[in-house]
């Protein structure tokens, strides 16, 4: 049941974009507008399921996320880690887990992640490796798991921290959409590209559940992956799939929704730690 869905990468994807939105690059030269805001943090998610489609096989969903991110002066040191049990109409429960972690320089240059996903506590798969991008977006990924091997980038190409920062960026300017093939290492076979449809800017809502964020403005956003490599012709292609967040002002995302096709995830944040800035 698990390999019919794109759960692994889906679920790496979104990690990836949390940790860039906590672990963007404070401070640095030539930094994006608003980079200096971004905070280090470790944010638990509860996972349900929110709702499935008349053609899945999904009846519940049950799990959790855990995020922590680290200031390591040259870079942000970061991991990911997520449990989620599926249900399907037999009611069979399949339990799969992912350990995601990755160092990105400040500068959004380069790039080292590794990420391990099992199903019932067997190992599934492994990816790791590193890249490296230009100013221009052009670069390289250098494999060694599942096996060693290169796989250029495309100019633009984006490392998940600046995207993030971006989008931002994007949001407070009004900016509606956002385009650019996005690397994270979270897939074997180099960029994705990815769409980001953004909300117009809130003020601050000082009735949210988690003081840290009280005083900061957010904007909602849905992201949504395509596959660079997909040949099938036939005009535009349908992401793999989505994930729509609010993203607030520090990077901190409290609501999440990830929608894989046949079924859709929610995730709500029910602990936030800020770390105190600085290496």
């Amino acid at each position: 049941m698990a390999a019919r869905f794109p759960l692994f990468a889906g679920l790496g994807l979104l990690a990836s974009l949390l940790l860039a939105g906590a672990a963007a690059a404070a401070n640095q030269a030539g930094a994006q507008p608003g980079a200096d805001a971004m905070a280090a943090h470790r944010a638990a998610y509860k996972l349900t399921l929110d709702r499935a489609r008349d053609n899945a096989d999904i009846v519940n969903a049950r799990g959790i996320m855990v995020y922590e991110v680290m200031d390591a002066c040259d870079g942000w040191a970061t991991r990911q880690r997520f449990t989620l049990v599926l249900t399907s109409r037999d009611g069979q429960e399949i339990d799969t887990g992912s350990d995601y972690s990755t160092f990105e320089t400040k500068d959004g240059r380069r790039i080292r992640f590794s990420l391990t996903q099992t199903t019932q506590g067997a190992v599934t798969s492994r990816i790791s490796g590193e890249a490296e991008v230009a100013p221009d977006g052009t670069g390289r990924a250098r494999y060694v798991d599942p096996e060693p091997k290169e796989e250029d980038l495309p100019r633009g190409t984006i490392l998940p921290m600046m995207h993030t920062i971006q989008a931002l960026d994007a949001a407070r300017r009004g900016q509606r959409l956002l385009v650019a093939p996005l690397f994270d290492g979270t897939s074997a076979e180099g960029a994705q590209d990815s769409t980001t449809v953004i909300s117009a800017w809130q003020a601050a809502q000082p009735a949210t559940r988690f003081p840290a964020l009280a005083a900061l403005g957010s904007a909602r956003m849905r992201v949504a992956f395509f596959d660079r490599n997909d040949t099938s012709g036939g005009g535009a292609s349908a992401p793999e799939y989505e994930v729509g967040m609010r993203y607030f002002e520090n990077g901190v995302a409290d609501e999440l929704k990830m929608d894989f096709g046949e079924f859709v995830i929610d995730g709500r944040m029910e602990e936030l730690s800020v770390a105190p800035g600085g290496c």
